[in-house]
């Protein structure tokens, strides 16, 4: 299982050094590694797993790279893991923050920071639309519309969070629904 510890720490050190932009631009990182890959899980496992830990407090790709590493390979491919995904963060904060912080002034800095995050919110929404496809699948598109447009709804105009609108779609999984023409 060393070999099973080195892999984790390889995956999730590659996306967290990548992941530029935060916990959200690594979790299509993440996906590449673990579902593309590595093949470890695929996209419904990992999909489950997202959105589960999206529920939890805390940040989201340790929450992630914790969990698969547990489930791969317990209390060594968790810890691997999640060594591998702080650390990145830990030395890129250090070093990155400080060289940015003496050059903040800089035109070039100032441009770099900017173009990031074009690149940081197509890669979340390639994540996004590969999950609509997946819903649209699974739940059947005139639902899923329904779903993501309320989820939108509430969020940003009753300024509902997130966590609890997945709370409550996790939960009324649990209500068993009565299909029309069909016994119950």
């Amino acid at each position: 299982m060393l070999h099973m510890n080195k892999d984790l720490f390889i995956a999730f050190f590659r996306a967290g050094m990548l992941g530029y932009g935060g916990g959200l631009s690594a979790i299509p990182l993440m996906k590449r590694e673990i579902v593309d890959r590595y093949k470890w899980m695929d996209d419904d496992e990992f999909s489950d797993i997202l959105a589960l830990a999206n529920t939890l407090p805390g940040p989201v790709n340790t929450k992630l790279s914790g969990y698969i590493g547990w489930r791969l390979n317990r209390w060594p491919g968790m810890l691997s893991s999640l060594a591998a995904t702080v650390l990145p963060t830990a030395f890129l904060m250090v070093i990155l923050l400080t060289l940015l912080n003496a050059f903040k002034d800089k035109p070039w800095v100032q441009g770099m920071a900017r173009g990031v995050i074009p690149i940081a919110g197509v890669m979340i929404g390639v994540l996004a639309i590969d999950f609509l496809k997946k819903a649209g699948v699974g739940l059947g598109w005139p639902l899923t519309a329904v779903l993501v447009v309320a989820s939108l709804a509430l969020t940003e105009f009753a300024g509902v969070h997130p966590a609890i609108i997945i709370a409550v779609l996790i939960l009324s999984a649990f209500i068993p629904w009565r299909k029309k023409g069909g016994a119950s």
